[in-house]
């Protein structure tokens, strides 16, 4: 079962006394304290709470202990994210798509049906699919755009996950920077990454160096650059925190070198995507053992003063 592009999550009533006889909307509301019982009264008016066979349930089912139901996560006042990924490439295997700036992958936080897995599961040009099927197989950040792979058949998905996990799969970016011509590009840049306060942050640390990244100037604009970014390994942030250590910040970057806590707090100002672009990714595909190369179709904005 699908709905908004998202799979439901199972839930298993156990045999609790304290809520024999009475209805399940007050057993969930005191299960998942954090959700307003008015919250839960939309769902089952929106169909978003059955039984595990299919059957929508009533705001007034009772409990049924030994029952699994299932129901589907609802964020009030989701954030609308007004872009759409655009699809570059559909085999048997894969999907190739160019993610827009602001979207998430994944439905986490405040997002659930503003996600590029829902909103690909809800494509028009893709219902031919088992759009229950389509699953990530690498991440990209919500900030970041570009191309982006995913999995439309379960029984070759790990072979190309085994791509990511091996690291043969060679990707290159495109961001806009500060200039540095006193650089000489390409420019390897080696340092110890490690998770940062806040949790969502990633912080240079002393110690054996566990991230690597080349940076090559394609276009120098004055006080900003055009630059190539080749992550070695892939760490969380990677290339904005090594463009950062380096003086060169990458164009509308709220986290790094300082957070912008007006900008992370408050609603995305989509005028200002962060530079930051997954321009290519190539490998060997694992079942044909040919080349593959995907190009994103996107652009950065240009900059110069």
């Amino acid at each position: 079962m699908i709905q908004r592009g998202m799979k439901p999550s199972k839930l298993y009533l156990p045999h609790d006394k304290s809520f024999m006889g009475g209805r399940l909307i007050d057993y969930l509301a005191a299960h998942f304290s954090h959700i307003s019982l008015a919250n839960w009264q939309r769902r089952f008016d929106s169909g978003l709470i059955s039984l595990e066979r299919g059957e929508p349930l009533k705001h007034d089912s009772p409990y049924l202990a030994g029952q699994t139901i299932l129901y589907y996560r609802q964020v009030e006042n989701e954030p609308i994210i007004p872009f759409e990924p655009n699809i570059l490439h559909l085999d048997e295997h894969l999907l190739v798509v160019d993610k827009p700036h602001f979207l998430p992958v994944t439905p986490s936080g405040h997002y659930v049906s503003q996600t590029l897995l829902a909103k690909l599961r809800n494509h028009p040009d893709l219902q031919q699919l088992a759009v229950n099927d389509i699953s990530p197989l690498h991440r990209l950040d919500k900030d970041t755009a570009g191309v982006m792979l995913l999995s439309v058949n379960p029984s070759s998905r790990a072979c190309y996950h085994a791509l990511f996990a091996d690291r043969h799969i060679h990707k290159t970016y495109h961001a806009i920077a500060p200039t540095r011509s006193d650089l000489c590009y390409p420019f390897h840049i080696h340092s110890r990454l490690e998770r940062g306060e806040p949790f969502f942050l990633t912080k240079t640390v002393a110690g054996e160096p566990n991230a690597h990244t080349m940076i090559e100037l394609i276009e120098n604009n004055g006080a900003f650059s055009l630059y190539r970014l080749t992550p070695v390994t892939g760490k969380k942030h990677q290339l904005r925190v090594h463009m950062a250590s380096l003086g060169m910040p990458l164009l509308n970057d709220n986290f790094y070198p300082t957070v912008n806590t007006v900008k992370t707090q408050g609603s995305s100002d989509f005028t200002k995507p962060l530079q930051l672009l997954a321009k290519s990714i190539a490998f060997i595909d694992p079942i044909t053992q040919q080349a593959r190369r995907f190009d994103s179709q996107l652009r950065l904005i240009k900059k110069s003063n």
